[in-house]
């Protein structure tokens, strides 16, 4: 089955995997986008499943303030500061503080379980094995503190 470059450009925006990789999915998937995005989806998860072992040790921390009042700080990390500077690693952390700012948790587990404010198909675990799979690099949530004004 041929496929079109617009099929793979398009899938590729959609969830930032390899060229070869949006190829091969669409291959497996007889050009089927949903089973496509499933295969990449799965894909992902076995690459993150092999970094999970790797030092995390590098990374940054990101906070995020809405209105003035209310706030929350996260500690994300990855192996290399190289990744720590890719605005897909920027990205994450940026949209988790916004979650633990809107949501808040009792810890980080509860954060990562949490159905991702932007698309609830996906949970925050979702958001960061995504990510890992693009920058091929373990990312660990470290911490995050919320903050409140008036809140005790």
């Amino acid at each position: 089955m041929s496929i079109s470059r617009e099929a793979i450009k398009e899938l590729r925006e959609q969830t930032g995997a390899g060229i070869m990789d949006v190829r091969r999915a669409l291959e497996e998937a007889n050009g089927n986008r949903e089973r496509a995005v499933e295969i990449i989806r799965e894909r992902g998860l076995a690459v993150a499943a092999k970094k999970a072992g790797r030092v995390a040790n590098q990374g940054l921390v990101e906070a995020y303030v809405h209105g003035g009042r209310l706030g929350a700080l996260v500690e994300l990390n990855c192996e290399t500061d190289f990744v720590a500077r890719t605005e897909d690693f920027r990205r994450l952390a940026r949209e988790i503080a916004m979650q633990a700012a809107a949501n808040g948790a009792e810890d980080v587990e509860a954060l990562r379980r949490q159905p991702y404010n932007r698309d609830t198909s996906k949970t925050l675990d979702d958001l960061i094995t995504e990510t890992v799979a693009k920058v091929g690099e373990n990312i660990v949530l470290r911490r995050f503190a919320r903050f409140e004004l008036g809140a005790e």
